[in-house]
C-alpha cells in the first residue's frame, strides 16, 4: 500500500469511527438546565396508609404551578438492593429545580406552597431538605 493510499484509508477509517462514536452517544438537550435543586424527603405519620401517601403526592404535584418551579419530580422508595448507604425509611420525595436562589426563595413564600403546608403537614412526621447549586 502506498503512503497516499494508506493515509486515505486511515483518514476514512478515523472518520467512520468518529461518526460511529458520535452516533452511540446519548443526545442531550441544548436547553439550559436549572442549576438549583431542592430535594425534600417526607416520612409519613402513617407509613402503611396508601391514602395518606397518595394525598401527599397530590399535594406535592400541586407545587408545579408555582411560576419559579422549572421542573418537579415526585418519588417513592424504589425498593432497590439494601446496602448500608441506602436510606429507604422515607415515604415520598420531591425534587424541584429552580433557575436560582431567588426562585427558590419565591417558592417558599408563594401562596400555593403555603397552602400545601397547611393542607398536608398533618400527613408527615419528619421532613429533611437538601438544597444544592450545580458546580
Amino acid at each position: 500500500m502506498t503512503k497516499s493510499n494508506r493515509r486515505k484509508f486511515l483518514g476514512t477509517a478515523a472518520a467512520i469511527c468518529a461518526g460511529t462514536a458520535a452516533a452511540a452517544m446519548p443526545v442531550s438537550s441544548s436547553a439550559k438546565k436549572p442549576p438549583m435543586a431542592h430535594h425534600v424527603f417526607f416520612w409519613l405519620k402513617n407509613p402503611g396508609s396508601k391514602e395518606d401517601r397518595d394525598a401527599l403526592i397530590a399535594g406535592v404535584k400541586s407545587l408545579s404551578k408555582i411560576p419559579s418551579v422549572r421542573d418537579l419530580r415526585v418519588g417513592i422508595v424504589a425498593g432497590t438492593e439494601q446496602r448500608g448507604v441506602v436510606d429507604g425509611s422515607w415515604g415520598v420525595s420531591e425534587l424541584i429545580f429552580f433557575d436560582d436562589l431567588a426562585g427558590e426563595a419565591a417558592y417558599q413564600v408563594h401562596p400555593i406552597h403555603q397552602e400545601f403546608i397547611k393542607k398536608c403537614s398533618h400527613l408527615w412526621d419528619k421532613v429533611i431538605v437538601y438544597d444544592a447549586i450545580e458546580v
